[in-house]
């Protein structure tokens, strides 16, 4: 629950005018309500009484007519105000929570960061945020209406029938519905978790199944993906069924708690009425204001039901929101020679080293080839280098200041990293270079085209304007390569780490595009994971980590 009161605090510091003028029409709505139903109760029976009486003819039918429309009227108008605020408040405080969440993430720690790349954990994301609209709509305004209307009817009603019937209403409602909620909650929290689960593997396998229908269909596996997605389905649906049938009970359950309380205020009212110490028409105004505030605990049956995906989704987007405190440094970024000293590296989620008591020193203008077998470490030593990689023992320091130590935005500016998988978004050339220097001019972009043995190939297109598809798709592999080192370079870094630079391209075109990375940044120093000969010889030094 701390989760989602976190939640609903960030909503209401980015709306609170207009979530507190929705709470408070909530709350009109509910009084209204219940008001309406009991001055009609007091007005119908008043009327028989006074039929029975033989004094209808004085009787005052029309301020008590006239009050029944207002309060129908203002009511609904008062309802219509609540929705158009709350729900309004709501997407735009969820619009915030989404770009907190997103910087959030892209301040998380490397291994964290490469965890969230996969769809199951893109889709979680948008879920999460999906369910939080229900912490405000559904759980928290509701609740605080309901209750506030309780309490100003348990004072009227006390005021107009009595303490008696007053106390069984107040009671009946708050008791029953606390223990509805809790008995409903320990069903519906597993039960919409696991629904929750069963239609993010069926998104996932669905969009596994059109992402990679060209390579399933290829190797006859489509058929076998399809009948995978089906099952998820079937599973997701017989999730949600239970989940219904348990929400379902739950509205049951408040429906009859209503009854109940309705039936012992009648008992009461009627009891008091025979006694002498009520008015008839003030037992049905109990009566029927009893009734109408059924509709204080109505949503209890949809906040029972997705509590459990709410809190889950809750303490997901707190955790991800929470950004690390900037780490407080007196380095002061210059460039320098890169220094790799005794350094210990493991694999991830293992005790085993991988790099052990590696030294290396690269001074500016300097290109460093590191060779070895597959597995030996070369990747994994480029990215501690970049200070994404742990340091088990030893020191990793550019310009005598460990890479730990430096602010954040200073290391980017100077050590520049292309890892063995490099991501192209749908777009253009453009506009894929512009990621890396979003003020570039045309000239600038077109220069680092050059260096990689692009040009050609984008003025047979349509230039910088040449359209990508998602994940590169209309370039090839080499073509795709060269690319993402483009964007690289233009970040015009100190130090430049290359794993695999020259993947997909020939020996004759690989030489050219290294040749053109180092005219382009003739001080950078360049460190690269070799693994193709043409990579080691084009280096000024070979480094074995075998």
């Amino acid at each position: 629950m701390m989760a989602l009161w976190r939640i609903f605090r960030m909503v209401l510091r980015e709306q609170p005018v207009a979530l507190l003028r929705g709470a408070l029409l909530g709350f009109v709505v509910l009084v209204m309500g219940a008001a309406l139903l009991g001055l009609s109760g007091w007005f119908i029976t008043a009327s028989a009484a006074a039929g029975l009486a033989g004094v209808g003819a004085t009787f005052d039918f029309f301020r008590p007519s006239a009050m029944v429309r207002f309060l129908a009227l203002g009511r609904a108008t008062a309802r219509y105000g609540e929705r158009i605020l709350t729900h309004d408040a709501t997407l735009r405080a969820l619009e915030v929570l989404r770009l907190r969440l997103l910087g959030g993430l892209m301040a998380a720690p490397y291994p964290r960061m490469v965890r969230i790349r996969g769809a199951q954990a893109l889709n979680r994301l948008t879920a999460d945020i999906d369910a939080l609209d229900g912490v405000p709509l559904r759980l928290f305004l509701p609740l605080l209406a309901g209750l506030a209307a309780q309490l100003v009817a348990f004072v009227v009603i006390w005021a107009l029938v009595g303490l008696p019937v007053a106390l069984w209403i107040l009671l009946g409602y708050l008791i029953g519905a606390a223990l509805i909620f809790w008995q409903t909650t320990r069903k519906t929290a597993r039960l919409s978790r696991r629904t929750e689960a069963a239609a993010q593997a069926f998104r996932s396998r669905m969009i596994d199944l059109i992402r990679a229908r060209r390579d399933l269909a290829v190797q006859g596996g489509l058929a076998a993906q399809a009948e995978s997605t089906l099952n998820a389905d079937d599973r997701r649906f017989e999730q949600w069924q239970q989940h219904d049938r348990a929400e379902r009970l739950a509205g049951a359950s408040l429906a009859f708690l209503g009854t109940l309380v309705a039936g012992g205020a009648l008992w009461l009212g009627i009891t008091l009425v025979q006694a002498g110490q009520l008015a008839a028409p003030f037992a049905g105004l109990a009566v029927f204001a009893t009734l109408a505030l059924a509709e204080t605990i109505a949503p209890l049956r949809r906040a029972a039901s997705d509590l459990g995906r709410m809190a889950e989704a809750a303490r997901r987007v707190v955790r991800d929101t929470a950004r690390p405190a900037p780490a407080s440094s007196t380095a002061t970024p210059t460039a320098g020679a890169l220094q790799i000293t005794d350094v210990t590296l493991h694999r991830p989620l293992s005790h085993l080293p991988l790099v052990e008591g590696f030294s290396l020193t690269i001074a500016p203008s300097e290109t460093v080839a590191l060779t070895g077998p597959s597995g030996s470490g070369k990747s994994t030593l480029l990215l501690a280098a970049a200070a994404l990689h742990p340091v088990e023992a030893g020191q990793i320091a550019l310009g005598g200041v460990s890479v730990a130590d430096w602010p954040e935005t200073a290391l980017r500016d100077s050590v520049a990293l292309l890892p063995q998988r490099s991501v192209l978004m749908a777009g253009t050339v453009a506009e894929a270079l512009s990621l890396a220097a979003p003020s570039a001019p045309d000239s600038a972009l077109w220069k680092v085209m050059e260096a990689v043995q692009m040009a050609q190939t984008l003025r047979a297109r349509n230039g910088l304007q040449t359209p990508i598809g998602a994940r590169g798709d209309g370039l090839s592999g080499g073509e795709a390569r060269r690319l993402v080192l483009a964007r690289v370079l233009l970040r015009n870094p100190k130090v430049l780490l290359l794993d695999e630079p020259t993947e997909g391209l020939d020996a004759a075109t690989a030489k050219a595009v290294l040749s053109g990375a180092r005219r382009l940044l003739p001080e950078a120093a360049i460190l690269i994971a070799a693994h193709r000969s043409v990579e080691a010889d084009f280096a000024d030094r070979k480094i074995s980590l075998a």
